[in-house]
């Protein structure tokens, strides 16, 4: 099974016990030289130096970046402009004379209200 019938290539020689099918690889070349290859260049300095600059600028772009993001985001459930319409209501109201807070939260003289019987 799994063996095809004709005859094997020619120049194709059969390949010793244990011998690995992806030897000819440049990136495991590279890491037999390199042990702590990165994957940037086969020379080691120079793997190093382009793997250092990556991650900074990956992480300077990322830090940036998120940073303006969160900036820009709109205001959340309206929190600011909340607050700026309750500073306006309490400048109004100090202008009028009138209390800061009362118990009624409608006006009770334009309320219909049942009689009491």
């Amino acid at each position: 099974r799994g063996r095809s019938a004709g005859p094997p290539a020619a120049g194709a020689l059969p390949r010793p016990l244990g011998a690995d099918a992806h030897e000819d690889e440049p990136m495991l070349v590279a890491q037999r030289k390199n042990p702590d290859y990165h994957g940037f260049s086969a020379d080691p300095a120079a793997d190093v130096l382009n793997m250092r600059a990556a991650f900074l600028a990956g992480i300077s772009i990322a830090i940036v970046l998120g940073s303006v993001f969160l900036h820009y985001l709109p205001d959340y459930g309206l929190q600011q402009w909340a607050r700026r319409e309750a500073e306006i209501q309490v400048r109004e109201r100090e202008r009028r004379g009138l209390p800061l807070l009362t118990s009624d939260y409608y006006d009770p003289k334009c309320l219909c209200l049942p009689r009491p019987e």
